[in-house]
């Protein structure tokens, strides 16, 4: 794979490099919603992500390609020039890294070029804004040889994502990518950004990732509309309780002072996000233990919860997820991700795995009309320098 991109680069920028990037995707393994909550997260990085080549030049021409999306070329922008452009399409996440690290005083002085190679299945929900972004960080850390720490890279990447793009997302997702570890899942509290690698070891079970094929854009999604609803039902709790966010609220307390939100939409949305962090927060627990049995009904719970509290899954996410978790060999499954399409996690047994895929494929063909993609998961290193 890196001597293949290499030669790519190499034909489409007419120079070589040596230097290869990676940076991962993402799976949430529980905690959904839960991040712009205040509540805590349990993201892995995968092994699944993008690759990056790249070389700096001596003008002031940034030179961006993407195999991914080769029927663009070759994307030119000018460093004196990183304003956010709808027409710089999947560019404008890189080109918004580069803006704001410029902005806080890093020397970026020279053009560059550079080819993205992703292997996350676009739209999957896996994170792949967020894999470009971190990836760019680690990019340009080496290229000009900046001071700076990996948890600053990680919220420069979801500043990105919010004020540049404008998607009103958590940072879980850039965390995730920055700071994995291989074999390990992190427990983030996404109030305090205080985290804890947690070993994320299954036996005898493998993650299988299963994809809708339904795309899934966040921004244009229900989304935001969620958070909305959050903030809303945190206002109202706020008139009696001193909390500065849902992820503060035990069950107890939540179902003691609910009433007080005095709508059934509302009080649904803030349930879920209170018992989806509980549920994260045991999660931990199960997985040090090494009980899998427990930690998959609690992604069975997460899923029930995410369907008919907070309605964010949808006939394809439901459809993928109940044929999993009747199969024999596995020990639970829930969407992951934003939801409204994107993808599903299932607990299943490796040696049942071919079998799995078989029968679940089938049986989401039947009813949706068209296939679902499978992958299988291993927890991987965070953004690097390969």
């Amino acid at each position: 794979m890196e001597n293949e991109l290499k030669e790519l680069f190499h034909s489409v920028f007419g120079i070589e490099s040596k230097e290869i990037y990676f940076a991962p995707g993402r799976i949430n393994l529980i905690g959904e919603h839960t991040d712009y909550n205040g509540g805590h997260v349990f993201p892995a990085a995968i092994t699944i992500g993008t690759y990056g080549v790249a070389r700096k030049r001596e003008d002031q021409t940034i030179r961006f390609y993407s195999e991914n999306f080769s029927e663009l070329g070759i994307i030119e922008l000018s460093l004196t020039d990183l304003a956010y452009k709808k027409e710089d399409d999947w560019t404008n996440y890189p080109k918004g890294m580069i803006y704001y690290l410029i902005e806080q005083g890093y020397a970026i002085d020279r053009g560059m070029d550079i080819l993205f190679y992703g292997t996350i299945p676009n739209g999957a929900g896996l994170s792949s804004s967020a894999s470009i972004e971190l990836l760019t960080g680690v990019i340009l850390t080496d290229l000009f040889d900046l001071k700076i720490k990996m948890l600053d890279l990680v919220i420069t990447g979801k500043r990105v994502e919010n004020h540049f793009i404008g998607v009103n997302s958590g940072i879980m997702d850039q965390f995730a990518i920055g700071m994995g570890k291989r074999d390990h899942a992190i427990l983030l509290d996404t109030n305090t950004l205080d985290f804890e690698w947690v070993p994320a070891k299954f036996g005898e079970y493998a993650i299988a990732i299963m994809n809708t094929n339904k795309r899934r854009e966040l921004a244009d999604s229900k989304y935001n509309e969620r958070r909305a609803e959050c903030e809303l039902a945190l206002s109202r709790l706020q008139t009696v309780l001193p909390i500065e966010s849902l992820g503060e609220l035990t069950e107890e307390c939540f179902d003691q002072n609910k009433k007080v939100i005095a709508d059934e939409h509302l009080i649904k949305r803030a349930k879920h996000a209170v018992t989806e962090n509980q549920r994260t927060i045991k999660a931990k627990k199960f997985l040090s233990e090494n009980d899998l049995t427990s930690f998959g009904q609690l992604l069975n719970a997460s899923h029930a919860s995410l369907k008919e509290d907070y309605e964010v899954t949808g006939i394809e996410l439901d459809t993928l997820v109940e044929e999993a978790q009747q199969f024999p060999g596995v020990l639970g499954a829930r969407m992951t991700g934003a939801g409204f399409g994107g993808c599903a996690i299932a607990l299943v047994k490796e040696t049942e795995m071919d079998h799995f895929i078989k029968q679940v494929g089938q049986a989401y063909q039947e009813k949706i009309g068209y296939p679902a993609d499978f992958y299988i998961a291993n927890v991987d290193d965070g953004a690097r320098k390969l």
